[in-house]
């Protein structure tokens, strides 16, 4: 009773599945069971749990020298994921089970008795089972939902490992299963309607939405900033099946589904505190995991209180904000995650909250109010497209009965805008190449005129220049104009007219 058998399994990298063949060598000679192949702490513990299921169901545990390699061997290994496909892996190895077809791939951690456990990450790594050619994948049962997403390839649950050998002496056949039905969405709990007045706030969030731009609420405290900021997945265009499943992934792998329902039909919308870290903002970890500006992936990164995060913590934003990714590097890997998001942030504009407001509460100094806004660095205000001040509310605005319009009639021109870019140039206006811009955002000459003045007047920089023009087309987008006109632009450059760009 010795032979060699090649199961395959899959592994996690950052928020990517890769392909793992599990060799099992059985050899005669003293008894022994060693892994290699790179494996953390979890995948050597394999060997108890692997020895403890193969005799608890009442099969035989070969005391022969047991050698199991994961290949690739110089890809870390990580997780109880392989405890399936080792054991799997195993029998077939000793003749207890036929050979295993080589389109047939395993995943999933065993407990003692040979229950199988859910484990995270499951879509990136059906994914990339597809990708190689498998056709037949065995899951524990918890997990074959968010499986089954990655259509073109039959998912079998298995809620112990005797189901699966059942399955493959061919006594007991597992069902696959049925493709993922795409559920409706819920409608959303939070309107714009329950939002009084700021008519102009309401605008300004519009148009960042329509276009994916970063955008900043300042204002007293009170005056509805995180309120109108946390409706805005009210008004956000309807993710397409391909984003669904990038966002989905960045989740699975951060072990963040949902297992009645795992695929995220919404987009992102993340709002971390502002005492989060370095590495929960921009991902990390001693295993590589997706931080909050990847898990916004698709959707909105909200930080409210913006600034009281770390300075450390912002300047992580810089490079996600211009190239839709983060590259972290540490001494055992490298890991890109992808962070294409639109960033909302609100703020005090000091430290008490009451600057400005006409109760006279503040008692900030002019300079401790200069201050306040210096704890955002130069660097990351220029990243922001859109700044918009919100006013303290009138008692007429809050006495009111009337209703303001709903987001649902937003959303139909936000969705209107987004298709007019997604059609013109395949991203949405926030996103634009060089090329692009160029292409799609020229300007008349009255234009150019209030254009180069603006620059003139506000020492714009080229990246704050490119933004306007960004907003500008947005602004001609949710007009339903060919070109932009000289209204659009005067607008766009009034949201760029803050005095947090002059402190």
């Amino acid at each position: 009773m010795a032979g060699t058998h090649i199961i395959k399994s899959a592994g996690l990298s950052g928020v990517s599945g890769f392909g793992v063949a599990v060799e099992v060598s059985i050899t005669n000679g003293l008894p022994g069971f060693v892994i290699v192949g790179l494996p953390d702490n979890s995948v050597r513990e394999s060997r108890e749990r692997v020895r403890a299921a193969i005799k608890n169901i009442g099969l035989e545990f070969p005391m022969r020298r047991i050698l199991v390699n994961l290949a690739p061997a110089d890809t870390k290994k990580e997780g109880p994921i392989y405890d399936l496909p080792i054991a799997i892996g195993l029998l077939a190895a000793s003749e207890q089970i036929d050979p295993v077809s080589e389109k047939a791939m395993f995943v999933g951690e065993l407990s003692l008795d040979g229950e199988l456990r859910p484990v995270t990450g499951m879509l990136p790594m059906a994914l990339s089972a597809r990708a190689d050619g498998i056709d037949s994948l065995f899951v524990p049962k918890a997990c074959a939902l968010e499986a089954s997403i990655a259509e073109g390839i039959k998912v079998y649950p298995a809620g112990h490992i005797c189901d699966i050998i059942d399955h493959l002496r061919g006594e007991r056949p597992i069902e696959p299963a049925p493709p993922y039905d795409l559920a409706a969405c819920e409608p959303d709990r939070l309107d714009f309607s329950e939002v009084k007045g700021q008519p102009s706030v309401k605008r300004a969030i519009e148009v960042a939405v329509s276009g994916a731009h970063n955008i900043l609420l300042t204002g007293v405290a009170g005056g509805g900033k995180s309120m109108m900021a946390r409706r805005i997945p009210s008004v956000l265009p309807p993710m397409s099946m391909e984003e669904m499943i990038e966002s989905t992934a960045i989740h699975s792998a951060a072990g963040l589904t949902n297992k009645s329902a795992p695929l995220l039909t919404r987009r992102p919308f993340r709002s971390p505190h502002h005492t989060v870290s370095t590495s929960g903002m921009a991902g990390g970890g001693k295993t590589p995991k997706p931080g909050e500006i990847s898990l916004a992936h698709n959707g909105v990164l909200f930080l409210d209180e913006f600034p009281e995060f770390q300075r450390n913590v912002l300047e992580s934003l810089r490079q996600p904000l211009e190239d839709g990714s983060i590259t972290i590097t540490r001494a055992a890997w490298t890991c890109t995650f992808p962070s294409s998001f639109m960033l909302v942030c609100a703020m005090n504009p000091c430290k008490c909250g009451w600057y400005g407001h006409p109760n006279g509460k503040c008692g900030c100094s002019e300079e401790a109010v200069k201050n306040y806004a210096r704890r955002i660095s130069g660097p990351i205000l220029d990243r922001i497209d859109i700044f918009a001040d919100v006013p303290s509310l009138a008692y007429g605005d809050l006495a009111s009965a009337g209703k303001s319009e709903s987001s649902a009639k937003i959303r139909e021109r936000v969705t209107a805008a987004r298709a007019r870019q997604l059609d013109r140039q395949g991203t949405p206006n926030a996103r634009m190449s060089g090329d692009r811009l160029a292409a799609h955002c020229v300007l008349s000459r009255e234009g150019a005129e209030l254009m180069r003045a603006a620059y003139d007047k506000f020492a714009l920089s080229a990246r704050a220049y490119g933004r306007i023009l960004k907003v500008a087309r947005t602004i001609a987008d949710l007009a339903g104009s060919r070109g932009i006109e000289t209204e659009h632009l005067a607008e766009a450059i009034r949201y760029r007219n803050s005095g947090m760009l002059e402190t």
